[in-house]
């Protein structure tokens, strides 16, 4: 007898809905809009949403983390998460970030902030359009000026010396193009831990907003899943206050057979909510594969409008 089909693959549930994150987003717009010119105006939000996925057997842990180090353009990480009553099996938070939040070593500091986001193509000419498209986004160069401003008026009052280049500078993963800019220092006490100027910057507008308080608030009530540790700081410090701390993006909490993928992408005016979806549905792709499933399996829940926006990099 021939020996049963495999199970089909799981299919992953998104919460929101590509369609109800898509309406966040608009809403979100329209509140920039109404507010536009006035003080304490909301400049930015950022807006995420998750994949729920569930296996008949557990991840293998090993292997999702061997997956997700492949990239040598990413920091993957594991961090053991609190246990829940609710739950018997193990949390873990694994990831794979581009992002520096802070790095530490003696006076001298560094943070690498990526605002502005493009699909990567797989075809050579396609992804080399993507990068120029993105380069040349006024929206995105906006949308990660505040970034860079932000951190540097926070860094300034601990810094003797503190500087970035002219411009911006593409930076790229295997799945995603991202407008970076690399942020130097030179403390005025050496002795300032690592963790003590994370705690200072997070969160950042790359994964909040601005006005902070005020982007956060809405993030409560337009978000329908907790982000729990997505969007935190994952990293180290030693005896000495040196230490490296990222951002957690692109990451999964992991529990068991069940995984939960997380997605972001950051609003201003200009936006285009579908884009904007078929953004995040680009950046599960790592996630997905490091699971074992299609890289674009987030992408089939996009209208279908928003899935040839995506596939198109011209959009801005």
């Amino acid at each position: 007898r021939p020996a049963p089909p495999p199970p089909p693959a799981p299919r992953p549930r998104p919460q929101p809905p590509a369609r109800g994150y898509i309406d966040s987003v608009a809403r979100a717009l329209e509140i920039m809009r109404r507010e536009d010119g006035l003080p304490e105006a909301l400049q930015k939000i950022v807006l995420a949403r998750t994949l729920l996925v569930e296996e008949a057997q557990a991840f293998p842990m090993r292997e999702v983390l061997a997956r997700l180090s492949e990239d040598p353009s990413v920091t993957a990480f594991q961090v053991s998460l609190p246990a829940r009553a609710d739950q018997g099996a193990p949390r873990h938070l694994v990831g794979a970030t581009p992002e520096l939040l802070l790095q530490k070593r003696g006076a001298t500091i560094l943070s690498h902030p990526l605002a502005g986001s493009a699909r990567r193509c797989e075809a050579r000419e396609a992804d080399a359009r993507a990068a120029q498209a993105l380069a040349r986004s006024e929206k995105d160069q906006r949308e990660h000026r505040l970034v860079v401003d932000y951190i540097l008026d926070l860094l300034a009052p601990d810094c003797a010396e503190l500087s970035t280049p002219e411009g911006t500078a593409l930076t790229k993963t295997r799945s995603m193009w991202h407008i970076g800019t690399r942020i130097t220092g030179r403390l005025k006490d050496p002795d300032t831990p690592a963790v003590v100027l994370a705690a200072r910057l997070h969160p950042t507008p790359a994964v909040c907003g601005l006005p902070c308080a005020r982007a956060a608030g809405l993030i409560r009530s337009l978000e329908p899943v907790e982000r729990d540790f997505y969007a935190g700081a994952v990293g180290w410090c030693d005896r000495r206050g040196d230490g490296d701390w990222h951002v957690a993006i692109r990451c999964a909490e992991l529990c068991g057979a069940q995984a939960r993928l997380y997605a972001g992408a950051g609003i201003v005016l200009g936006s285009e909510p579908r884009a904007e979806a078929a953004e995040t549905g680009a950046k599960f792709g790592a996630l997905l594969a490091a699971l074992g499933l299609p890289r674009d399996a987030a992408l089939l829940d996009l209208p279908r409008d928003a899935a040839l926006l995506d596939l198109d990099p011209r959009h801005d």
